[in-house]
């Protein structure tokens, strides 16, 4: 029996992370949602559509960090307000479904400060403080689990797959920011030299988050582009895509939490056991 066997609160909590981030892709979801493969709406976006996109997609993250993160109280264990995010995201999206790709530009940015502000939300409610580098840093990476990179192994899926895609940055940008954190403890907010620094650091994550997030908001433009999508199907897309995101937000955090007091090759044995079990189970 291992540590974490021994308390059954924190094994179910990890069982219930497990259930939440190896859950069907938010691919599959967009598909079962417009009834139509996703493939169908990409082979038909305009041509350097996906190119532009991801290009939309690492300015909004940039600007979702400093809108969002930087802006949020510091409130551990406030409860999360879920159904305030989706409904927000859902507005924004039915402006997106109205008018259609042209609409692209003005859409991504609202909507991605959006969701940040409601995986940060949950980061809170899971005890996270805000302000702390390395919880920001985190907050990006929930992006990256949404989707593989272009250049990513068709074997590489999972949580921890999708973590290790990005532990190289991770580490490196963790641990240059929490270098800087202990360097101004006791700081409530981090400013001149230091605040340019943690940017500079935290776009080495945006930039490899954008590549990953950049896969499905093309899914989520192609499956806007579905004939019988419009404006309501425009917000039911949005709203979808932000309970993907808390979901997974829900999930990393869980086991942030649980690596943070078992560590974290314990937590991960045990993860992929209970992964294992279930993937079983669900076919």
């Amino acid at each position: 029996m291992t540590d974490l066997d021994a308390h059954p609160e924190d094994s179910a909590a990890l069982a219930r992370a497990v259930d939440l981030l190896e859950a069907p892709s938010l691919t599959i979801q967009l598909a079962n949602l417009v009834g139509t493969p996703i493939e169908w709406g990409v082979s038909r976006l305009p041509r350097g559509m996906q190119s532009k996109v991801h290009g939309l997609v690492r300015t909004a993250l940039g600007k979702a960090v400093s809108m969002a993160l930087k802006t949020m109280d510091d409130a551990p264990q406030r409860p999360a307000s879920t159904r305030l995010h989706k409904a927000a995201t859902a507005a924004t999206g039915a402006v997106g479904g109205f008018f259609g790709m042209s609409a692209l530009a003005l859409e991504l940015p609202v909507t991605t400060t959006l969701i940040m502000r409601a995986i940060a939300d949950v980061a809170r409610s899971e005890g996270c403080v805000l302000s702390d580098p390395e919880v920001q840093a985190a907050c990006i990476e929930v992006f990256a689990l949404g989707g593989n990179a272009p250049d990513d192994d068709a074997a590489d899926s999972g949580y921890y797959a999708s973590r290790s895609a990005l532990a190289e940055v991770v580490r490196l940008t963790t641990k240059d920011l929490v270098g800087i954190a202990g360097q101004r403890a006791g700081e409530r907010a981090l400013t001149g030299a230091g605040s340019t620094q943690i940017s500079t650091w935290l776009a080495r994550l945006i930039d490899a988050a954008a590549a990953r997030f950049g896969v499905v908001v093309t899914e989520k433009m192609a499956a806007q582009i579905v004939p019988v999508v419009g404006a309501a199907s425009g917000a039911a897309i949005n709203a979808l895509f932000t309970h993907y995101y808390q979901n997974m937000a829900r999930g990393h955090f869980i086991v942030r939490r649980l690596e943070s007091r078992y560590g974290e090759a314990a937590v991960r044995q045990a993860y992929q056991a209970l992964a294992t079990r279930r993937r079983a189970r669900v076919r």
